[in-house]
């Protein structure tokens, strides 16, 4: 199993037993043959519109691919916005270099434009500088901001957090900016084979049931839902209580008196400590992030971590949905009642989406392993480079990991590309790198590469890597 370093938290929930409803049977039924109507026609179809999504259509529709973006939410960003998990970490290595550049910093860039997301100065990346190495101490961020360095000091990482309502609306700007085309409140069903070929996605919407055709098809929805459909190879396999089994539920809580709170903890440890155990004993979860966006003064995040090995299951995210948002109003109740600081507070927001971690993943033209975080030898069609700072002494040793666009491409599919937490990895592999960042760098990378496909009709396989790494580069991307 994966090994973490002291600095990142690491208590994470074992799976939990559920009573499943369904039949045990093998009983079906036969569905009639029916037509379909094609609404749309395209070059590069984008299947979902998370990180990973709204970075494939920019790219793909910005290197002259006639693009459309299809999303189930009203909304855009995924996990960064729906999932309330709005922190994008790990920009940088533990030395202050910044690695992940592209797609995802241009995001950033955008949103500090607008007020919409803060991060620390770029003199502070690596630095033990105690007033900001203090200040993600007491957010209680070390988990997202702060490493060892090589002299066992605290050091700050380039690690962001964004505005999730500027950003529905700023990556609705940057898409339809690109040039590509939205379609929102549209649930991608199966896809349209032609043989082992990719040729369209099935998607149910308020308008019934539909057809797009496209020439590239890239799934950008997380769970590799087209996976199955397409005959991709797949692994699903997850370590129980590890980082990538678990279902993410966030609220926020908002008019919080942080100063009184600090006070209280600071002058009298021993009582807070007793008003912890009493809130945990009576089944709430007293442990909290400060929310760091400028002009959210009082509020507080709190990340609620529930173990999970099936993360596609209806009835299982039912129970987790159900029961965890009840546990999160009995949270606040209690810290209403017996926390000072917290008499006038309520809850602000709850995410409308479980925050997803792990799942299927496909078998692709290169499978990443373990061994591949312990190298300096980049790839020769590396795509993106990410920052390992999770792994204690192994991160210091070997501060960056290389991604491969053969790991994009699952084997024996054609036209389909995958540039979601599906991209071909194992678990240890996926552990560490499946995060927002590294989904945007995947998608700007199939999207210039479906481009490029398309522009010189040849197979996704066989696209020029001279001419997708001119493209990535061209937009900013951090290659060797």
């Amino acid at each position: 199993m994966a090994q973490y370093g002291s600095e990142v938290y690491q208590n994470y929930d074992k799976p939990h037993q559920i009573e499943k409803k369904r039949l045990s049977g093998a009983k079906t039924i036969s569905e009639a043959a029916r037509e379909t109507k094609v609404v749309r026609e395209a070059d590069v179809i984008v299947v979902g519109g998370g990180p990973g999504g709204i970075a494939a259509a920019v790219s793909a529709a910005r290197a002259g691919a006639k693009t459309i973006l299809i999303e189930r939410y009203g909304h855009l960003g995924g996990m960064s916005t729906g999932g309330l998990v709005n922190i994008i970490p790990n920009l940088s290595s533990i030395y202050g270099e910044q690695l992940i550049g592209g797609f995802c910093q241009e995001v950033i860039t955008r949103l500090a434009s607008r007020g919409a997301a803060c991060f620390p100065e770029k003199r502070y990346w690596g630095s033990d500088d105690p007033a900001t190495v203090d200040k993600y101490l007491k957010a209680n961020m070390m988990h997202f901001y702060i490493r060892k360095n090589q002299d066992k000091k605290y050091v700050v990482l380039y690690t962001a957090v964004i505005d999730p309502e500027v950003a529905k609306d700023e990556l609705n700007t940057m898409v339809l900016e690109s040039g590509a085309e939205l379609l929102l409140q549209t649930w991608v069903t199966e896809p349209v084979m032609d043989g082992r070929t990719i040729k369209g996605v099935i998607v149910e919407n308020k308008s019934g049931r539909q057809a797009l055709l496209g020439k590239i098809v890239i799934d950008c929805s997380g769970d590799g839902d087209l996976l199955p459909g397409a005959g991709a190879e797949t692994t699903d396999y997850m370590v129980p209580g590890s980082r990538i089994a678990q279902l993410g539920y966030v609220y926020w809580i908002c008019g919080v008196d942080l100063d009184k709170y600090e006070r209280f903890k600071d002058s009298e440890p021993d009582t807070f400590a007793c008003v912890v155990e009493k809130i945990t004993k009576l089944g709430g979860s007293p442990r909290f992030s400060k929310g760091l966006l400028d002009r959210h003064e009082g509020v507080v995040w709190i990340h609620r971590l529930i173990g999970s090995t099936c993360q596609t299951d209806a009835e299982e995210m039912t129970y987790i949905d159900v029961t965890t948002r009840k546990q999160s109003v009995k949270t606040w109740e209690l810290l209403r009642e017996y926390m000072p600081g917290f008499e006038k507070s309520f809850i602000m927001l709850s995410a409308p989406q479980l925050g997803t971690s792990g799942g299927r993943r496909i078998i692709g033209e290169y499978f990443l392993t373990a061994k591949d975080m312990d190298t300096d030898e980049p790839f020769e069609d590396t795509i993106a480079v990410f920052a390992d700072n999770d792994r204690g002494d192994k991160s210091l040793q070997y501060p960056r990991t290389y991604v491969p666009y053969r790991a994009l491409i699952p084997k024996g599919t054609e036209g389909l590309l995958v540039a979601c937490r599906a991209f071909s990895a194992d678990h240890d592999f996926s552990e560490f790198f499946n995060l927002i960042p590294h989904c945007m760098c995947f998608g700007q990378a199939a999207g210039a590469a479906a481009a490029i496909a398309v522009k010189t009709g040849v197979g996704v396989r066989d696209v020029n890597f001279a001419a997708l790494k001119s493209e990535l580069l061209r937009y900013g991307a951090i290659l060797p």
